[in-house]
């Protein structure tokens, strides 16, 4: 037993939603419960939906036109598009890239048709618009045109390249952007305090706690509030009062390393050893753990490739030779293999052994890796984006991009980090060896930038 709706139909309309009788709130995933239903619950896009704006304008004026809202997940596309079914006077269908096909598209719009003749406007959300493929999109193109429907999509993909351009030049399209850490915290509070959220619940956290749920979720609404009722269903229970902890915030935001095949202590053991012992430029001890690995049966492959890490781990810039001559030597085990590759693995190991150090390049990676992976994602600056489209164009895709081939220099001042990383510094080249011509090679840059800034 169930009950279907349209919202705001004036007459019966095609079935497009679901509700069980049985159906509880308080069994709906928070972020459901938590779906805001009106402009002033909304959370982020203050630059689209902020009092004044465009699309604040044309949900209060009822003026709405065919649209695509662009952004990542849970950013608040169907919510959007749901404020707008509550708004407005229009006949609103909520429809499914994911499980509509040509039929369903007809039958709408056929009922479509019918309700302009009383004089009623339907508006048809599409969420993953991107899903449906050209006839499918092509056969909503003659009724947008004709105004037989007001089309609003939702889309995570680029709609220069998921939507047909005849039917995107009759949509406006709106940029949705990753939420703020500081939206989203307030997202956070208000469920908190909610009754539709958690607020009949007794929950004690911290609000250093929320801000660091709130990193996490990386712009994600969807990801923070389940985050959170994740965190409440495994906070420890004290007198009725179920505290979130850190314990209990680093489980539920963890990460599960990636599992591989082993071979035994003793494999990594012997790898580490070689390791450690060519890192210290002891080349004696480097070739008596290579002869130890080889003839205990160890496959030369892995120890070659073992190799060409290690090249740029603790050689890199200081000779970058080193990584040529180890990729030419995986090439010979591969050709030759045992036991006649061991003199090429000799030949690798020794070298490495006997070149300058430098790490420089694995620091540079591994402090980069913390911002993109601690750090909120940060979007690529307009001016390096390529403007292949003219949608892109029109959003100022490459907009101050300066070609350094048309300065004699071969150099320009324009910054290519985010504005919150200006300044970062990640590869610190070191004296050794040949990296001491990089660093004065990257100070020449510097200074170079610093006087024509």
């Amino acid at each position: 037993l169930a009950i279907y709706s349209c919202y705001n139909t004036g007459k019966e309309g095609i079935i497009m939603e679901q509700e069980s009788l049985f159906e509880e709130v308080s069994f709906q995933p928070l972020a459901s419960r938590m779906r805001p239903a009106s402009l002033s619950e909304y959370v982020g896009q203050k630059h689209l939906v902020g009092e004044g704006k465009v699309l604040w304008k044309l949900i209060e004026k009822d003026q709405i036109t065919s649209m695509i809202f662009w952004g990542p997940p849970g950013v608040g596309k169907t919510t959007l598009a749901r404020i707008i079914a509550h708004h407005t006077k229009s006949r609103f269908i909520d429809f499914s890239a994911v499980t509509s096909g040509i039929r369903e598209i007809r039958q709408v719009m056929k009922e479509a048709q019918d309700s302009m003749v009383y004089g009623q406007r339907t508006i048809l959300f599409v969420d993953e618009i991107h899903r449906f493929n050209k006839a499918q999109q092509d056969a909503f193109l003659p009724y947008v045109e004709k105004g037989s429907i007001i089309l609003i999509g939702a889309t995570t993909e680029n709609p220069s390249f998921e939507i047909n351009s005849a039917l995107l030049s009759r949509c406006k399209v709106f940029v949705l952007k990753a939420l703020e850490d500081e939206d989203i915290l307030e997202l956070l509070k208000t469920t908190l305090h909610s009754p539709k959220g958690l607020g009949k619940e007794n929950i004690q956290i911290e609000e250093s706690i929320l801000k660091q749920l709130a990193a996490f979720a990386n712009g994600d609404a969807r990801v923070a509030l389940n985050t959170l009722e994740m965190c409440v269903l495994n906070a420890e229970n004290t007198d009725g009062v179920q505290i979130v902890n850190e314990e209990v915030l680093a489980q539920c935001i963890s990460q599960k390393s990636l599992l591989y095949d082993k071979k035994g202590e003793e494999h990594y053991n012997l790898i580490s050893a070689l390791h450690k012992s060519m890192r210290n430029s002891d080349v004696q001890a480097s070739i008596y753990w290579l002869a130890r690995m080889l003839e205990a049966g160890e496959d030369p492959l892995y120890i070659a490739r073992r190799l060409v890490r290690f090249a740029s781990e603790d050689v890199g810039m200081a000779d970058s030779r080193a990584l040529e001559i180890c990729v030419s030597v995986y090439q010979a085990c591969h050709f030759i293999g045992m036991p006649e590759c061991s003199v090429h693995l000799t030949h690798a190991i020794t070298y490495l052994s006997l070149a300058p150090k430098s790490n420089a390049l694995y620091m540079a990676y591994e402090h980069a890796k913390i911002d993109a992976m601690k750090m909120r994602s940060e979007p690529v600056p307009l001016h390096l984006r390529n403007a292949v489209t003219s949608l892109m164009k029109e959003l100022h895709y490459g907009e101050g991009y300066q070609y350094a081939h048309d300065h004699e220099d071969k150099l320009t001042a324009m910054k290519c980090l985010p504005d919150s990383l200006q300044g970062k510094l990640y590869y610190k080249p070191t004296i050794q060896g040949s990296e001491q011509k990089v660093k004065l090679r990257m100070e020449q840059i510097e200074n170079w930038k610093k006087n024509n800034t």
